[in-house]
Parts: structure tokens; C-alpha cells; sequence
């Protein structure tokens, strides 16, 4: 009987450290999840963030197209009002020297 009662000593003894080991095992593997977890949720809002990013930068682009787009219509019509100022100009030269000749002949004749 003392060799069976040694056995089951035996066993007890060597059962404790094994729980410690598991509890510590335990413990490493909650810590573990518990940082992968963390990264996880840093993953994600760095996602959230990145996605947000993209649809600014893709309304910044659309918003620069719509802007180009606008700038040469303006260009366009500035040239088309630039021109017409000079096709103005020109008649009015002509038609200040048409005037003067009228005059001047009226004053010849005088």
C-alpha cells in the first residue's frame, strides 16, 4: 500500500505544477487574443479612415474636373468678349472718322 499511496502523492504533486502551467498558458493566450483584438479594431478604423480618405480625394477630383470644365467655358467667353470689344472698337474708330469727315467737310463748306 505505501507504493500506492506514493504513486497518488506522486501524482497530486506533479497535477499542480501542470495546473500552474495551464493557468499561465491561459493567462498568455487571453493576452494574446486580447492584443489581437486591439489590432484588429486599429485595422479597422485605419480602414475606415483610409476609405474616408479615398472618397475625398475622389470628390476632390471631381470637384477639380467640374472647376477645369468651368475655367475654359470662361476662357471661351472671354476670348468671344474680347473679340467683340475689338470688332466694337474698330467700328466706333470708323464711325468717330466718318463723323469727323462730315464735320469737316460741313466746316469746308461753310
Amino acid at each position: 500500500m505505501s507504493r500506492m499511496s506514493d504513486r497518488s502523492t506522486n501524482g497530486a504533486a506533479s497535477a499542480e505544477p501542470a495546473i500552474a502551467d495551464i493557468d499561465a498558458a491561459t493567462r498568455r493566450l487571453m493576452a494574446a487574443l486580447d492584443a489581437l483584438e486591439s489590432a484588429v479594431e486599429r485595422r479597422r478604423e485605419a480602414d475606415r479612415d483610409e476609405n474616408e480618405l479615398a472618397s475625398r480625394i475622389q470628390a476632390l477630383g471631381a470637384d477639380r474636373s467640374r472647376l477645369a470644365d468651368e475655367l475654359d467655358n470662361s476662357l471661351v467667353k472671354t476670348r468671344k468678349l474680347e473679340r467683340t470689344n475689338r470688332e466694337i472698337a474698330e467700328k466706333l474708330d470708323s464711325a468717330i472718322g466718318t463723323i469727323r469727315a462730315v464735320l469737316d467737310a460741313g466746316e469746308n463748306t461753310r
